[in-house]
């Protein structure tokens, strides 16, 4: 049991990411004093949207510059904290180079920090944001779980630094960080797992999250011919947020925890926003055939290779989330309503134009 003073700053990493910023949010809300470590705090283009927010909230935004690869940058940051947050991690599949562009930033980044809570006494919890991939590669890995479905008792075991390098990448930063946690007794650690993370972002017109360009693709034209069958999860930007502030408070949370509010699939998640945008944007209506994906799909894109294709086109994804409604009593919003508020950002942004 881990009880956390709220008159005590709390330290997010990477506050002004996608999930991070409706995490200090939230905690702004709450009246909590938030140090927000970023990159470069004097980027407004980046950093505006958290200072409007705590200009209209009962708490206090404080800005530290940091460095995920730079030894003891998090030291003045998390200075009297009882709770850090530990979100700061990139999410891209644009890469050149997995091991200095993934692997470094998740493992080291990871090591970094954690390095600086050993050496903050004040320290009494950490939240990790980790992911599903580090339980999952492909949607088939689902399919041979236990029961047919995954839980958080599952590593992931078929990511590499040559395929899938993100997945290989959360999963050995999640383990270093348990390995760490393991080492010592003052601090415990708890690891937030989601799946695809969808939903409004408070700064769209910078938020570089791999979610969001799932959404350009559905509303720029790019799949209206069809869209590949992919199983996979989804839960709301928001729903995360509140899922890393209730691990952070809840005395007894503690473990791993499924962030994951629905098992669905690519066509499905484009379906539900027929009715709406249906009219005004060529979104996909329909799969295409897994047979013509293993002959194009290598051609149009080098992520989907025929290895991929075989494991996740009309491959269904399933998730046990019962861990974190039973400790942590969330609940999801619908995948309309997810799916819906996060297009819509686009088109008032102009990220996306109706045809």
């Amino acid at each position: 049991m881990t009880q956390i003073d709220r008159t005590k700053p709390v330290l997010v990493t990477g506050a002004n990411g996608y999930v991070a910023s409706w995490l200090v949010k939230r905690l702004l809300d709450e009246g909590i004093t938030v140090h927000a470590a970023v990159r470069n705090p004097t980027d407004l283009s980046k950093v505006s949207h958290l200072k409007s927010i705590a200009a209209g909230s009962k708490g206090k935004l404080r800005f530290f510059k940091t460095d995920l690869l730079t030894k003891g940058t998090y030291k003045e940051a998390m200075e009297g904290c009882e709770l850090v947050y530990h979100t700061a991690s990139p999410f891209t599949t644009a890469i050149k180079d997995p091991q200095k562009e993934l692997i470094d930033p998740a493992v080291n980044g990871t090591e970094n920090v954690l390095e600086t809570v050993n050496q903050t006494p004040s320290v009494k919890r950490v939240v990790v944001t980790s992911s599903c991939a580090a339980i999952y590669t492909d949607a088939i890995d689902s399919v041979n779980a236990p029961d047919g479905r995954l839980t958080e008792k599952i590593w992931n075991s078929t990511a590499s630094l040559e395929y899938q390098p993100y997945s290989y990448s959360k999963t050995l930063a999640e383990k270093l960080a348990w390995e760490m946690s393991y080492s010592q007794n003052r601090w415990n650690l708890i690891t937030i797992n989601p799946c695809l993370v969808l939903g409004p972002a408070l700064n769209p017109k910078t938020a570089t999250s791999e979610s969001i360009n799932v959404l350009k693709l559905f509303g720029n034209g790019d799949m209206k011919m069809g869209v590949p069958k992919m199983g996979t999860g989804v839960v709301d930007v928001r729903d995360v947020a509140e899922a890393h502030f209730r691990a952070g408070f809840t005395p007894h949370a503690q473990g791993r925890y499924i962030t994951a509010g629905h098992n669905t699939d690519f066509l499905e998640m484009s379906k539900v926003l027929l009715p709406r945008y249906g009219a005004k944007f060529p979104l996909p209506k329909r799969a295409l055939p897994k047979g013509l994906l293993m002959l194009i799909g290598p051609l149009a894109n080098p992520l989907f290779t025929r290895k991929f294709i075989r494991n996740n086109v009309n491959i269904p994804w399933n998730a046990d989330n019962s861990k974190i409604i039973n400790d942590l009593g969330m609940t999801f919003r619908p995948l309309q309503v997810t799916m819906e508020d996060a297009f819509q950002v686009l088109i008032d942004e102009k990220i996306i134009k109706a045809k």
